[in-house]
């Protein structure tokens, strides 16, 4: 989804009362074909446009098709939108939308106390209130009255503004979603004729529809500005910040992930292959990459994980940037290859996009529980580099450095993202290629000393000896090498040196790393220390903390292996530090055995991201212990 911005035509503020607020939470939320996700990006898009802070969390079904108006079938789309400061899409919900009984059922919980619920009354039939659970119908037995209720009829509107068009009854419930849209469009003043050139575009193909669509949007709109009974429209603060020139695009962070595998090639001169195979919720970095028609971007979807990161190491050793994306259980299966990469030395990019587990698990929820698994899922010592994205935008810098570390230190690097990130999307100005760092290429020089292992003194990595170049014919496989000949050698000196050599490769990636440094006071009594997607909540969280005036610091780290050399010395400048992580615990393990610290957990597994409010209560107890 990459969208730039265009000019709006917003109403004249002077005719119309508006309410200004720094920030709101909307969900949109109905069954999986009811078009959420659809309206949701929209409306997101809107808000990207005027120059708000936004970011957006689907909210997909754990069930491919559950039965309409079921529980399991309810799919949402979260979006968080204000004048800056914001990290999440957000804690709890100011607005909701939903579009049946199983929506309302489902989302209440998340609702603030006092939140705005608009609702399709047309859909609370007898039926659909007992697919939901409800024992009676909620409009009338006082389960809404903490809240500001706004029965809507949406389908019967709807019908009646599609009355005459050759549609069938499906085809026009299918356009509730451009009501909604419309009359949540009209509650935040947005512009409606980039939206109806956006409609015509979208439906191109069938122009019944883009009819459909646009009389439902405008109905929706003229409801909303004609029903005197509902609220006055709301304008939200936009940023502060003025935006630098550039090419500006809504990403997601797996569309980020594509598009920093594609630059990075480009920046280091290359071809980039990628080969991979279906998997929730990595299959959309395949799906962007499919998208380029240029000579220099492969794309290749394999049978299996296994053949998938086999062609991606067949198009390293032919001189290709190669990479694979997957998900845990792919992880699972591309251990073996992941370690001929490691013997064998070529510049690799493997992207782990995680999800909830074991197994199967829960593949629409996120969780961060395969970092033990990315630095040790291999069989003998098996060492590579680490790497976590910290937001979608992140993604993009996260895969741009691990491809920098991988050609420059001829090794295979694990990239981290999970579903949270995968899903999410904000507003990302997107570099120039000249603007990407430089890359370092080690290639071979064919003469009569050329040695396919002899090291680079700087960064012990080997050359790369393209195949079909005279004079470079070398072994490769996954025997151990002997030196810098990289002939087979089962000797046990041998052995052990080689070993050891691969483990100060990959230990001397962090000399190239920046120096560590916290937000907010270097020596503050207590630090929030996380790792990839926690970064909103760990953020806002702090900034709330210090706001009251508690002496709270966070770190965030983006490298996982080797960690940051000054780290140990960053950690202990703190009285105490709590480790935040959506797992059991991993990194609070790994770090308590590198610096023998005594340090704090917070962890969840959940299948959903902290909340900025679960932090700050952990915080603000673990405080009161240290007064």
């Amino acid at each position: 989804m990459n969208q730039g911005h265009a000019a709006f035509d917003l109403p004249d503020p002077d005719l119309i009362q508006v309410q200004t607020l720094d920030e709101i939470t909307v969900k949109f939320a109905g069954d999986s074909g009811d078009g959420i996700q659809l309206a949701g990006q929209k409306f997101a898009l809107l808000a990207s446009a005027a120059g708000e802070t936004v970011r957006t969390l689907p909210d997909y079904p754990a069930e491919i098709r559950s039965p309409a108006g079921s529980l399991g079938g309810v799919s949402g789309f979260q979006v968080r939108t204000g004048g800056g400061g914001i990290h999440t899409p957000g804690d709890r919900i100011d607005l909701l939308v939903a579009m049946n009984p199983a929506a309302l059922r489902s989302n209440l919980p998340e609702l603030k106390a006092n939140g705005i619920i608009i609702l399709d009354e047309s859909a609370f039939t007898t039926a659909n209130l007992d697919k939901a659970g409800f024992s009676g119908n909620p409009l009338e037995d006082g389960t809404l009255r903490d809240y500001r209720v706004f029965p809507v009829p949406i389908g019967k509107l709807t019908r009646g503004a599609l009355k005459g068009l050759a549609l069938s009854n499906k085809q026009t419930s299918r356009s509730r979603n451009f009501f909604a849209l419309g009359l949540i469009c009209w509650l935040f003043p947005r512009p409606r004729a980039g939206v109806d050139e956006w409609i015509a575009q979208r439906f191109a193909a069938t122009p019944e529809l883009a009819e459909a669509n646009h009389h439902a949007f405008h109905a929706g709109w003229n409801y909303g500005e004609t029903a005197e009974y509902f609220v006055s429209p709301l304008r939200v603060a936009v940023d502060p910040r003025q935006r630098s020139a550039g090419v500006y695009r809504f990403v997601s962070g797996n569309a980020a992930l594509a598009k920093g595998l594609v630059q990075s090639a480009r920046r280091a001169g290359l071809s980039l292959f990628l080969g991979g195979y279906p998997i929730t919720p990595a299959t959309e970095v395949m799906q962007e990459l499919s998208r380029y028609r240029d000579p220099d971007v492969r794309m290749f979807q394999a049978e299996d994980e296994i053949a998938a990161i086999g062609s991606a190491i067949g198009a390293a050793f032919a001189g290709a940037l190669g990479a694979t994306s997957t998900s845990g259980p792919g992880l699972s299966l591309m251990g073996e290859f992941l370690n001929l990469a490691v013997i064998a030395e070529l510049p690799l990019v493997v992207i782990n996009v995680q999800r909830a587990g074991p197994s199967t698990g829960i593949p629409t929820k996120s969780e961060q529980a395969d970092l033990l698994q990315a630095l040790h899922g291999r069989h003998g010592e098996s060492p590579l580099p680490v790497l976590a994205a910290a937001t979608p935008a992140d993604c993009f810098d996260t895969v741009v450095e691990a491809s920098r570390i991988a050609l420059r230190y001829m090794t295979p690097v694990v990239v981290l993202s999970d579903l949270s990130l995968a899903s999410s999307a904000e507003v990302w100005r997107e570099p120039a290629l000249d603007e990407l760092p430089e890359f370092t290429v080690h290639r071979a020089v064919a003469g009569a000393d050329f040695q396919p292992y002899r090291r680079d003194p700087q960064t012990l990595a080997r050359p790369w000896a393209v195949p079909g170049n005279p004079g470079m014919e070398h072994v490769i496989g996954g025997l151990e090498k002997a030196g810098a000949s990289g002939a087979v050698c089962y000797e046990a000196e041998n052995h052990a040196t080689m070993v050891q050599l691969r483990h100060d490769k990959v230990a001397g990636v962090a000399a190239d790393y920046p120096a560590t440094t916290v937000h907010g006071d270097t020596d503050a009594r207590l630090l929030l220390l996380g790792w990839g997607s926690s970064f909103g909540a760990i953020r806002e969280a702090t900034d709330r903390l210090r706001q009251r005036g508690r002496p709270v610091a966070c770190l965030h780290l983006r490298h996982l292996n080797p960690l940051p050399r000054d780290l140990g010395e960053t950690l202990r400048r703190h009285r105490t530090v709590l480790v935040i992580e959506n797992n059991s615990g991993q990194l609070w393990q790994l770090l308590r055995a590198e610096y023998l610290l005594d340090l704090q957990r917070l962890n969840k597994v959940q299948g959903t991201a902290f909340r900025i409010t679960e932090i700050t209560e952990a915080a603000e107890s673990l405080l009161e212990t240290l007064t």
